[in-house]
């Protein structure tokens, strides 16, 4: 089967924006067995938009259409496509319903052109959008279907995952098994490396690499009939996976590396606090954002200037005075203070120059301690790590969590 994808709207075209409905929609689709030969990028205007349409429904079997059914005049979408099919519109007066409920849900005033939002072809499907006041439909036609979606990704993404791929999927055949693999500790070129003979000789399942600050992602998926049928697909390429890159594999089910720690202490039953200087509450927030976490979560401190150092975490002022906040010293000893003070079992420690400015000869920006105490005894880990200042203390942090997660699923920090 053979799509096409037309997206719509004026800004697209003028770099205003960043089609990331676009990016989206390929990656979702390259592993489906559905082909996509065009992409097009069309205007608000009706002339150029039906023009596209109709080549795109002269060459391909479905057309997708992202943006352009908003309520404003300019917004043609399903206007110009329905025109091009020979659908006249109707209103769906459930659909109004829904879309008034939505703005009085919201204490909102509706205004009348919103009205338009509920008009469709009488055999159109529609897909419902929790997200946003504009519905999505599909419009059947000669055995070739045109797909409406909204522009927003917030309403465009879980639109497409949750309606359009389950129907494009039920026509092509096929449907998809997915495992996500998440690691942190080696770079995307190492991963590569590694794995490339996966790479170059992968058919069916398909292995797609996304790359996170800081972290890699493989998200492995199958074409079959049955997710029986897709596991016994993709189970033997993620033990080849697991087995050549190792620990720094810590999931294989998409959980974030803070959800893995968050799991790992709720079953253990053991408890934590953390003392922060350079992430400056990330590291707490990573915890305290899972609901449960008060189960094992007892306080954190963000301890940033010395005298905080000193007082709320009993870190020494001779370690200060002598190789300062940004040492391995005061990592340990701040993850001890925060572990003592908290009665946990385990305490994390961040401390480092994140920039831009700071830093020292031996120590550049990008220098950072990360601790954690345990019964077992502390253990300091010196990173030197790169980018802006939001990128240092976002993968300070995942480092800081990593560490816990070896102690915790491995017994290895």
């Amino acid at each position: 089967m053979i799509a096409e994808l037309i997206c719509v709207g004026t800004e697209l075209l003028m770099g205003q924006i960043v089609n990331t409905d676009a990016q989206y929609i390929a990656r979702s689709l390259a592993p489906s067995g559905i082909d996509m030969y065009h992409q097009v990028v069309v205007g608000d205007n009706p002339g150029r938009l039906t023009e596209a349409v109709q080549t795109a429904l002269s060459r391909a079997d479905v057309v997708l259409f992202s943006g352009g059914l908003g309520p404003t005049d300019d917004d043609l979408t399903k206007e110009t496509v329905s025109a091009a099919l020979g659908k006249e519109l109707i209103l769906f007066e459930d659909e109004w319903e829904k879309i008034q409920s939505y703005f009085r849900s919201r204490n909102r005033a509706i205004a009348p052109n919103n009205k338009k939002q509920a008009m469709f072809p009488k055999d159109a499907i529609i897909l419902p959008n929790p997200n946003g006041t504009a519905p999505g439909c599909i419009l059947e036609k000669d055995g070739k279907a045109a797909i409406l979606m909204p522009g927003p990704p917030r309403e465009l993404f879980p639109m497409f995952h949750d309606y359009v791929m389950p129907y494009l999927l039920k026509k092509s055949g096929h449907k998809l098994y997915s495992r996500e693999v998440r690691i942190f500790g080696v770079g995307e070129s190492d991963v590569a490396y590694r794995l490339d003979d996966l790479f170059k000789n992968q058919t069916n399942p398909t292995i797609a690499p996304y790359c996170k600050t800081g972290e890699v992602t493989l998200r492995v998926t199958a074409r079959c009939q049955t997710d029986e049928e897709g596991k016994s697909i993709v189970s033997p390429v993620l033990d080849q996976i697991k087995k050549r890159l190792g620990d720094v594999v810590y999931d294989t089910d998409g959980h974030e590396l803070a959800e893995v720690c968050h799991r790992a202490l709720i079953a253990s039953g053991k408890t934590l606090a953390v003392a922060e200087s350079c992430t400056g509450g990330r590291l707490a927030d990573a915890f305290i954002c899972y609901p449960g976490s008060s189960a094992y979560f007892i306080e954190g401190d963000v301890t940033y200037s010395n005298d905080a150092k000193m007082r709320r975490l009993g870190v020494k002022a001779e370690t200060l005075d002598t190789v300062g906040a940004v040492s391995e010293e005061c990592a340990r000893e701040m993850a001890e203070g925060a572990r003592a003070a908290a009665h946990a079992d385990y305490a994390l420690s961040t401390t480092g120059y994140a920039g831009p400015d700071g830093g020292e000869p031996d120590k550049p920006v990008g220098t950072v301690f990360v601790a954690l105490a345990s019964a077992d005894g502390t253990v300091v880990k010196r990173l030197t790590l790169f980018g802006d200042r939001d990128r240092i203390r976002h993968t300070a942090t995942l480092h800081a969590l990593d560490l816990l997660r070896r102690k915790l699923c491995t017994n290895e920090a």
